[in-house]
């Protein structure tokens, strides 16, 4: 059987990143880049022609940036996984790039191999993000008041411990492997933990989580 290659989009104003992040994922199997763009202007009509499976996301862009067009795309298409590909790691952007619907939060250091590695993940239902991002994201919760607010959605303790790794970035497998329990399993306890939050997809529970202060 023949596997699908990743269509990928990226969106990135520095002419030698962009041509380097194009070689990079034209020439490695189990991708294939559909376009390259200079910024989000026609963002709209790109993604809607294109019809990518993940987005890698730069956000500071001329002209319209990446978090303007992250919004756009999860209006238009919201089964499309962005990814922010950026140097920003202030709490701001991270907040707003995930409660925009971005499924993952790479800086521009990251590696080649961890940055495709990453772009699978958000292909898997996974949310990638860099291991100082998970941190931040972590901090913007106050020490107090984390797991009284548990009690409104009935969260068992292995729930509220999945959607704790979910926040951190953690793939199905790792959560599987930290939790000692089969990727089957984690499904299971992911499918319920939607459920009780009354959302469909991972970026939404873990924004939601985030927001209102739930792990």
């Amino acid at each position: 059987m023949t596997q699908t290659s990743i269509k990928i989009v990226v969106y990135e104003d520095n002419p030698d990143l962009r041509e380097s992040l194009s070689v990079l994922l034209a020439g490695s199997i189990g991708f294939e880049l559909i376009g390259a763009f200079v910024n989000c202007e026609q963002v709209a009509k790109q993604i809607v022609e294109l019809k990518p499976d993940v987005v890698l996301m730069d956000i500071d862009m001329p002209v319209a940036n990446g978090l303007k067009g992250l919004k756009i795309i999860k209006q238009l298409a919201p089964q499309v996984n962005v990814v922010m590909f950026t140097v920003f790691e202030d709490n701001e952007n991270i907040f707003e790039a995930i409660c925009s619907g971005a499924v993952g939060y790479l800086l521009k250091r990251t590696p080649p191999v961890k940055l495709l590695e990453a772009i699978q993940e958000a292909n898997n239902g996974g949310a990638p993000m860099t291991s100082s991002i998970a941190r931040k994201v972590l901090q913007m919760l106050p020490t107090q008041q984390k797991v009284t607010e548990n009690n409104d959605y009935k969260l068992t303790e292995r729930e509220s411990e999945i959607l704790n790794l979910l926040v951190k970035g953690n793939s199905y497998k790792m959560i599987a492997d930290k939790c000692s329990i089969s990727i089957d399993t984690v499904r299971s306890h992911i499918k319920k933990i939607y459920d009780k939050l009354h959302v469909h997809s991972q970026t939404e529970a873990v924004a939601k989580a985030i927001h209102e202060r739930i792990v």
